[in-house]
């Protein structure tokens, strides 16, 4: 299965990266999920953060497309992830204080004492965010 996914970075002012911790595996990951049917890039990130992180975003600028990366499901669905990063900036919304049924927490992270995370994409996403603060200090 193709599957098409966005996700958001949130920095704070200390330059910590907002993560969510999931409830299917207990690992972090970056806030988003999977395009809905009519839905562009932009729109499933602002959707996905929102639900995820209880925080409306609005996006900054598109950081990187992820096209080749591959995740097998517990339940042996093997998927190739293509995944739109944006850097976002907070809009409204309040960071989630309850678990849902995706999110444990969230938490900030500095950019390099960052967390197990859930997958490779994650990690390479988790880079392409530190490359881009180092480019733009």
């Amino acid at each position: 299965m193709i599957l098409n996914t966005a996700a958001g970075a949130v920095l704070n002012g200390r330059h910590q990266l907002l993560l969510q911790e999931r409830t299917d595996t207990g690992d972090w990951s970056f806030p988003g999920g999977y395009m809905e049917f009519g839905e562009s890039f932009v729109d499933t990130c602002r959707r996905e953060y929102l639900e995820d992180a209880g925080l409306k975003v609005e996006p900054i600028r598109l950081l990187k497309l992820f096209d080749k990366d591959f995740y097998t499901y517990p339940n042996g669905d093997q998927t190739q992830l293509i995944t739109a990063l944006y850097l976002v900036k907070v809009v409204g919304g309040h960071e989630l204080d309850h678990v849902t049924n995706e999110t444990q927490r969230v938490a900030y992270f500095d950019l390099d004492k960052l967390p197990k995370f859930f997958n490779d994409q994650s990690v390479k996403m988790a880079q392409a965010v530190i490359d881009d603060v180092e480019e733009n200090q």
